[in-house]
């Protein structure tokens, strides 16, 4: 007998489903998943099924004001979307501490981790009350249909921020009359 395998696809995600946990509190409503769907950058290009299955796989994560979501060192495996409220981006340097981003919803972080299973490269603290939703790497790798895309988007979202870093960079060397070129082979 043979077996279709649109059917065990099928079969596989409702009892996948039935295994997964939704996270408490967070409330997959239309609206917000059209939100969602607009605004992450990690989850463009997904069909609605394929984002509601990708959705269902976090974990609702709340912090208070001043909480730390990870600090600098923390062995990382996972990644957070900014659903709600605002974070900041911090690395130490000596006895200095400099921010590097404020994050707003939509946005996301530590996905470095994700992609390199590095360390944490940064502290992420909550300026405000707010909410993630956290995707560990097991799970996003199990489910093949969404991981491809959310790792071509994470490419895209590093991609943008290193443009950032080198322009950044770039300024630098030049007010502070750094090397402004290649050193010559001659």
């Amino acid at each position: 007998m043979r077996v279709d395998p649109a059917v065990v696809k099928i079969f596989a995600e409702n009892v996948r489903a039935d295994i997964i946990v939704r996270p408490v509190g967070l409330n997959l409503d239309a609206a917000i998943v059209q939100k969602i769907a607009n605004k992450v950058k990690v989850f463009q290009g997904m069909t609605h099924d394929c984002l509601m299955s990708t959705l269902a796989m976090a974990e609702h994560m709340p912090h208070k004001a001043g909480d730390v979501v990870f600090n600098e060192g923390d062995i990382g495996s996972s990644f957070h979307v900014l659903i709600a409220g605002e974070v900041v981006v911090e690395k130490a340097r000596g006895d200095r501490v400099v921010m590097l981003a404020k994050l707003t919803a939509g946005e996301c972080f530590g996905e470095m981790a994700l992609v390199g299973g590095h360390l944490r490269s940064a502290t992420v603290r909550a300026t405000r009350d707010s909410a993630t939703m956290r995707f560990d790497r097991e799970r996003v790798d199990a489910y093949s249909d969404s991981a491809h895309i959310i790792y071509r988007n994470i490419a895209r979202v590093l991609s943008a921020r290193l443009d950032v870093s080198s322009e950044m960079l770039a300024d630098l060397v030049v007010r502070t009359g750094g090397d402004t070129g290649p050193a010559s082979l001659g």
